[in-house]
């Protein structure tokens, strides 16, 4: 066992031993959101429409992908401060490779502290860009500890990296008590491999929305963005939305709320 597995290993244990001493049912709104490295469509770096997108649909927790941390083509901003700034939420940023004089990865945002992170490096094939999975875990205010977990698979048409992707996903969270959210862009279609090993251990939100497409954002053909979430019996979808914000992303952004009943 890895330092990182075991890390995630006895955090999990302390956790369990309260989790559901007095916990009740939360809704939870999450949001998955690729922000392109702070661009935008039209390559005009506007932070604050970014931001706007985040205060108008108010998510509790948000997985970003294409997250730029000091590089020169982000003019050297922090993102996911500057974005956590702007729509006044907790942030985290997770590397997965250095880039551009910076770091390029993922992110978090959350209207609840952390209690704890990881970042987990993603196995990839020697010629291949590194991948990561950003692990955050929170406690809301109705005593759940949620851990969420933001990644962005391989993004080639050989899916050799993403299937090993997912299977790292699956074996670092698989004995976990915690009630657990995958969210991100995993560029792999609903009934793709790596999408088949995931749902081996976690379901995709069951709701007629869900299953949209969410690439391009402009006039979008393929659904490559998902919320997984393993214990399917302790989450219910209540709300299922695909946003094509087609200026802010090329994605389109997918937010769910959820209940989580312990």
């Amino acid at each position: 066992m890895n330092l990182t597995n075991l890390k995630i290993s006895l955090f999990v244990f302390v956790a369990s031993l309260s989790l559901y001493s007095s916990a009740q049912a939360d809704t939870l709104r999450v949001m998955s959101f690729n922000i392109l490295h702070g661009a935008t469509t039209k390559n005009d770096f506007n932070l604050d429409t970014l931001a706007g997108v985040i205060n108008h649909y108010k998510p509790h927790l948000v997985a970003m992908q294409e997250v730029d941390f000091k590089t020169k083509r982000a003019k050297e901003y922090d993102l996911p401060t500057e974005l956590g700034y702007r729509t006044k939420m907790a942030s985290l940023f997770g590397r997965a490779m250095y880039y551009d004089g910076g770091e390029y990865g993922e992110g978090v945002l959350s209207q609840y502290s952390f209690i704890s992170s990881e970042n987990v490096a993603l196995p990839h094939l020697p010629t291949s860009e590194p991948r990561a999975a950003l692990v955050t875990r929170v406690k809301t205010q109705q005593g759940n500890t949620i851990q969420f977990v933001a990644t962005h698979l391989d993004h080639l048409k050989d899916d050799t990296d993403r299937v090993m992707q997912a299977k790292a996903l699956v074996d670092t969270f698989k004995d976990s008590p915690l009630p657990t959210l995958i969210v991100g862009d995993l560029n792999a279609e609903t009934d793709s491999e790596p999408m088949r090993i995931l749902q081996k251990e976690y379901t995709k939100t069951v709701h007629p929305e869900a299953f949209k497409p969410t690439w391009p954002s402009e006039n979008p053909s393929v659904c490559i963005d998902h919320i997984l979430v393993n214990m399917p019996q302790k989450w219910e979808v209540i709300e299922y939305e695909v946003l094509c914000e087609n200026y802010a992303t090329d994605h389109c952004i997918i937010m769910a709320t959820l209940v989580f009943t312990p």
